[in-house]
């Protein structure tokens, strides 16, 4: 639909003062003005004038008076779709998401203005935010006004698709596509990624070059979290070597996507090369580099790489002080923990949230200062999460301080009652200090609420392929091969004086058959595993899920000691390097 035409009143002395009022309007800084510059309209011109009426209501959302803005526009005389599709834009800028929606229905249903493809592509961003079905009906909005042969329409259709895991629908709708632009393969790269498909996003980006699309950064930065996903050393190595021959591992993100990669991958020192090959990293590379430092719980190092940060003039942000914070906790560096916390705001602006007292509840609890930790957690100035005192009852369960860590559990289970990390975790301390009475009561909770333990799975590499193992695996063709590995492994740790620790098993069984259990934890299979596949020397690099167990932590260093291995296991927490019967971590996890 074209604009409309000025007025035939619209005389040269006029159009003088619409251009200034127009040029006003685009430069309003502030309501005052705007509400000024609306009574010059009023009294001199009328809302036609250089669509003054159209500018008013965009300035006016834009400076969060919506409901002034709502007003006007029900106020102007003629409103076409470039009037709607403002409106619209700008109720979908500043956040108001369902009124976005509800003044497009009202536009087509009420006022039968047919959209556009602006219109479309407004609505289903917002929609983005809102958690309905609202995608399927512009969907059929899309098709019944012929714009589905609208690329952009099409992949903002995938993205919305993709927000909400409806992947069948986006797959479906990328089929169907007659021409794919790159934004095409990478948002379905990206959906993949973020519904937990990796192996299917790397298979698309295969069929991308296949394809002939050359990939941009964009491409680049969803394929190494693909990979990082997967977990593949090989994978990542070939990934990286084609980003080097299309020249986009120079590229700002790409390069932080590539340093955090070998990180999660256990080489730190790939990830520490990349950083240093980047030429004047920016906040976010800065601070990838400390949250690298901080997993593998090198505190000291991710302290002083922050301080040459700031030395180079970088400000740092929430983010930086979360694994900065997060760092202090893994290495038990509690003095420059609190320095650090304390300087946060007074030195740097920056105002603690939930994940930065999440981090010094952690710090302070695993030092054993718990009772300082609840003290702080009480002097929070927001109620604390679920994160806040799953640190405090973690660090209950270590120094078995049966009272605090009875409260945590209670508020935590209160918090979400469905999560079988709490009343593990609560039985754990009860079992620990002997209280069997208790320990039976969690454990029956669980069972009449039918909260069932999320399983533990390990993985490990070899031959180009990802191995899954679960507790007590029969699945995998060697198991035989495994198993007796396993049981020559644990015969030669027992031999060396390492007694099995069976006070956490959950279930009531004899004290035999919990010792069978813990023997056939996923992470030990995977190291019996690793040990009959790889030559004599070679280190292990192992994924475990859930947190490394106390048996299978005394475990993997007893094997590093006697098999003479490297062991790197990366467990939900943080990376573990076992070597010569040592772990990195200083047994404080």
């Amino acid at each position: 639909m074209s604009r409309r035409l000025p007025p035939s009143s619209f005389t040269p002395a006029i159009a003088l003062v619409v251009r200034s009022t127009v040029d006003d309007i685009s430069s309003c800084a502030s309501v005052n003005a705007c509400m000024a510059i609306h009574a010059r309209v009023i009294k001199h011109l009328n809302y036609t004038h250089g669509f003054a009426g159209d500018r008013l209501v965009s300035v006016y959302m834009r400076m969060g008076m919506q409901n002034d803005a709502l007003k006007l526009f029900d106020e102007l005389p003629q409103k076409d779709l470039v009037s709607w599709n403002s409106l619209i834009t700008g109720l979908s800028r500043v956040g108001c998401f369902e009124r976005c929606l509800s003044e497009f229905l009202r536009m087509k249903l009420q006022v039968g203005l047919r959209p556009n493809d602006v219109t479309l592509l407004t609505v289903l961003s917002a929609c983005g935010n809102i958690a309905d079905n609202s995608g399927r009906y512009l969907h059929g909005c899309g098709f019944k006004i012929g714009l589905l042969s609208e690329p952009k329409v099409i992949n903002s259709l995938i993205n919305l698709y993709g927000k909400f895991g409806q992947l069948d629908a986006a797959h479906s709708l990328f089929q169907s596509m007659l021409l794919r632009n790159v934004v095409s393969w990478n948002l379905m790269v990206t959906v993949n990624v973020q519904n937990g498909q990796p192996e299917e996003a790397v298979r698309i980006f295969h069929r991308m070059r296949e394809d002939g699309n050359e990939p941009d950064e964009a491409t680049a930065v969803a394929v190494l979290q693909a990979c990082t996903d997967i977990g593949s050393a090989k994978l990542a190595e070939a990934i990286h070597g084609y980003l080097v021959i299309c020249g986009l591992d120079t590229d700002m993100r790409v390069a932080t996507g590539l340093l955090n990669l070998y990180a999660k991958l256990g080489r730190l020192e790939a990830a520490c090369y990349i950083f240093v090959e980047i030429k004047k990293s920016d906040r976010i590379a800065w601070t990838a580099m400390i949250a690298a430092y901080s997993v593998h719980g090198n505190g000291k190092e991710a302290i002083r790489l922050f301080e040459l940060m700031i030395c180079q003039g970088i400000q740092p942000d929430h983010v930086t002080f979360t694994h900065l914070l997060s760092a202090c906790s893994h290495s038990g560096l509690v003095k420059e923990g609190k320095e650090l916390f304390d300087k946060m705001f007074q030195v740097f602006g920056v105002t603690p949230i939930l994940d930065h007292y999440s981090c010094m509840v952690d710090l302070l609890g695993r030092s054993g200062l718990v009772n300082e930790a609840w003290e702080l957690i009480k002097q929070m100035p927001v109620e604390p999460n679920a994160a806040v005192l799953g640190a405090l009852l973690n660090a209950c369960r270590i120094y078995r301080n049966t009272n605090l860590g009875k409260i945590a559990a209670e508020r935590l289970i209160d918090l979400d009652p469905s999560d079988p990390r709490n009343y593990i975790m609560l039985f754990n301390i009860y079992s620990a200090a002997g209280l069997r009475t208790e320990a039976s009561k969690t454990r029956s909770l669980m069972k009449s609420r039918k909260i069932i333990p999320i399983p533990g799975c390990s993985f490990i590499e070899h031959q180009n392929k990802i191995h899954q193992f679960v507790v007590g695996d029969q699945a995998h063709r060697s198991a035989e091969k495994i198993h007796m590995k396993l049981e020559e492994v644990i015969s030669k740790v027992r031999s060396a004086g390492l007694a099995p620790i069976t006070e956490f098993v959950l279930q009531d069984v004899e004290e035999d058959v919990k010792e069978d259990m813990i023997n056939q934890h996923s992470e030990k299979l995977a190291i019996a595993f690793g040990l009959l596949v790889t030559c004599t020397g070679m280190p292990l690099f192992i994924i475990k899920n859930l947190r490394i167990c106390q048996d299978c932590h005394g475990f993997a260093k007893a094997v590093s000691f006697l098999e003479k291995r490297k062991i790197i296991i990366r467990d939900s927490k943080r990376f573990h390097h076992f070597e010569h019967g040592l772990c990195s971590c200083g047994d404080y996890w």
